[in-house]
């Protein structure tokens, strides 16, 4: 504990960005839980623009609102 579970549309990521964002997240997960870095797991999952309504925004952001600490715009 603690996981993220980043679900974004595809995005071609080098090896170098996406390093550098792992690397952000996880001190940013260390500092906010007060956790070792080793307990730390990260997933990102690329999900298709057609499919994100379905797949995500319904289930995730509108069907589990009372989870979300930011909202998105759209």
């Amino acid at each position: 504990m603690p996981h993220v579970s980043i679900k974004h549309f595809p995005t071609p990521l080098t090896i170098g960005q996406e390093a550098v964002l792992v690397e952000e997240l996880t001190a940013a997960v260390q500092k906010a839980f007060g956790c070792d870095e080793g307990v730390v797991s990260i997933a990102l999952e690329p999900v298709a623009e057609a499919d994100w309504n379905e797949r995500v925004y319904a289930p995730e952001i509108e069907g589990r609102k009372d989870l979300l600490r930011k909202t998105p715009n759209y």
